[in-house]
């Protein structure tokens, strides 16, 4: 299923350009092209869907949905859809090196409304029939977030579960009076929608005509704040009055003696049997169409989940309940085929959520920084991987690697050095892909921070804190030809004899042999 390869993770977002936030539209191009200079075959992102607050996108409107604030303007002034001067008047930014979600959400949509009148005004016949395909393409949840997100805009915001009682438990009559009242807002939200997937699909034919594969990402969870929990509360463990009565999240470990308290519904997946895993099927067939490969975030959630209490403040009183296993994946698999998913199996595996990966045949997940924070022999460790994962050197949820060690216990630093066989750390990043991409792993992907050797200042996110994430952008003209020239020799490394693998494999177990015979020589000498 999956080729030897190599990648960057970089969300869209992320990309420069002078209208406040990355977009859809000639930097992902030049991402792509800078992609292509360097050999790297796959382009890692996070979910595309819409954000709300905290401006997560692990936490989003619609597990369907994609985020209009990556809209490109330039197609929209191409269409006379907007004039230049409406976007240069518009205050979306106040510096290029982060995200000011409050302009974007305050200057960005007001501008897109604009170009939808304009259309409704102009309403050219191309554009108008490929509107209409897209409506019908897409009815399955096109129909039900857009009317959603127009209902939680006349509701000023707030959460569907705040609604008045009729529209909140879906009354027949009255969603068909919320239909009529709010035509041109629900119409206005499928325009941004169509505008989102037209010029996604260009980007990812784009990629796919360079030999580069894009790897989507999909929560194993949704937002209890979503067009999926109100649209299907069938599918959720809600009460009588649609309220959730447990919530996910994951128990004390190590990190935290309370646990951590996401606060998504959970699935009931009874329900989602008896209808034959219809809605997990369609999500991962339109994952599929949207993205090459999909990276499934949680992947132990599957074997057994962290239920807690939904009145509870902490995760502390969960418990283990069973999730739907092999059968979820046989239903996805008959349906689909075999599929090209990579297994967030990172935190606490138990042996069932490991058969449960290896009956699936996915490839799990590495975390060269884990692999150096204990200072002792772990499964994160180049040398102990087979060919079926996929080796990080960092995520989403992790420091830079530069930020990371910057930040490392001194004992820590010499096992990094120790293991890599380095005395010079200045280069500390480059040291992480070289081991990376020279391990057995069929697959080794970076953020671009590390190519970069960029330090905590250009973190993504850090997991437990409310504000500052998703903020970072990357430079202009920072993908130089001498970057990528340099990440060329990586990829030549990944498809070389794996040397480097090979040599810390053998000195590790010549280590462990000399241990060995200097304690079977202790026991001798006890005995003469």
């Amino acid at each position: 299923m999956f080729t030897r390869s190599s990648g960057i993770l970089l969300h869209p977002t992320s990309l420069p350009g002078k209208y406040g936030i990355g977009t859809l539209g000639e930097e992902a191009k030049k991402f792509i092209d800078f992609l292509e200079k360097s050999n790297q075959k796959l382009w890692q992102i996070f979910p595309l869907g819409p954000t709300g607050y905290g401006d997560s996108p692990y936490q989003c409107f619609s597990a369907f949905a994609g985020n209009p604030y990556l809209i490109d303007f330039e197609e929209l002034f191409s269409l006379n859809f907007l004039d230049k001067s409406d976007v240069e008047n518009a205050f979306l930014s106040d510096n290029n090196t982060f995200i000011n979600y409050g302009l974007i959400y305050e200057n960005k949509l007001p501008l897109l409304r604009k170009a939808y009148d304009n259309y409704k005004n102009l309403l050219p016949n191309d554009v108008k029939y490929d509107f209409e395909s897209f409506k019908l393409a897409n009815l399955f949840w096109l129909e039900d977030y857009s009317l959603f997100i127009s209902i939680k805009n006349k509701f000023n915001g707030n959460s569907w579960s705040e609604w008045n009682d009729d529209i909140k438990n879906r009354n027949p009559e009255t969603i068909e009076r919320y239909k009529l009242e709010l035509f041109d807002e629900i119409d206005y939200q499928q325009f941004i929608q169509f505008f989102f997937f037209r010029q996604w699909k260009r980007i990812k034919e784009y990629a796919n005509s360079k030999g580069i594969k894009i790897v989507g990402d999909i929560p194993i969870f949704v937002a209890f704040d979503s067009a999926d929990a109100w649209s299907n509360p069938e599918l959720f463990l809600f009460d009588k009055d649609r309220k959730p009565f447990k919530v996910a999240g994951v128990p004390p470990d190590y990190f935290s003696e309370t646990g951590q308290l996401w606060g998504n519904p959970l699935y009931d997946w009874n329900a989602i049997k008896k209808d034959n895993y219809t809605w997990w099927i369609d999500r991962v067939k339109f994952n599929l169409n949207t993205c090459d490969i999909i990276r499934i975030d949680h992947f132990r959630g599957f074997d057994s989940y962290w239920a807690v209490p939904a009145e509870d403040d902490t995760a502390i009183n969960g418990v283990w309940e069973k999730g739907p296993g092999m059968d979820l994946f046989n239903a996805i698999k008959s349906e689909l085929g075999d599929l090209p998913i990579i297994a967030e199996d990172l935190g606490n595996l138990t042996p069932s959520v490991i058969k449960l990966r290896e009956d699936t045949t996915f490839p799990g997940m590495k975390i060269l920084q884990f692999a150096f924070d204990s200072g002792e022999e772990n499964d994160y460790l180049p040398h102990t991987y087979d060919r079926n994962c996929v080796v990080y050197t960092g995520t989403h949820d992790n420091d830079t690697i530069v930020g990371w060690y910057s930040k490392a216990k001194v004992e820590d630093k010499k096992w990094v050095k120790d293991y890599l066989d380095i005395a010079d750390d200045s280069y500390i990043h480059w040291n992480f892909i070289k081991s990376a991409w020279s391990s057995v792993a069929n697959i080794a992907i970076a953020p671009i921070q590390d190519f970069l050797g960029l330090g905590d200042e250009a973190r993504i996110n850090t997991p437990g804190v409310a504000a500052g994430n998703w903020q970072w952008r990357l430079s202009e003209d920072v993908l130089t030809d001498e970057l990528a020239e340099k990440i060329k020799k990586q990829y030549f490394l990944k498809h070389s004899a794996h040397f480097s693998s090979f040599h810390t494999r053998f000195h590790l177990q010549f280590e462990h042999l000399q241990s060995l015979l200097s304690e079977i020589l202790k026991i001798q000498s006890g005995f003469l």
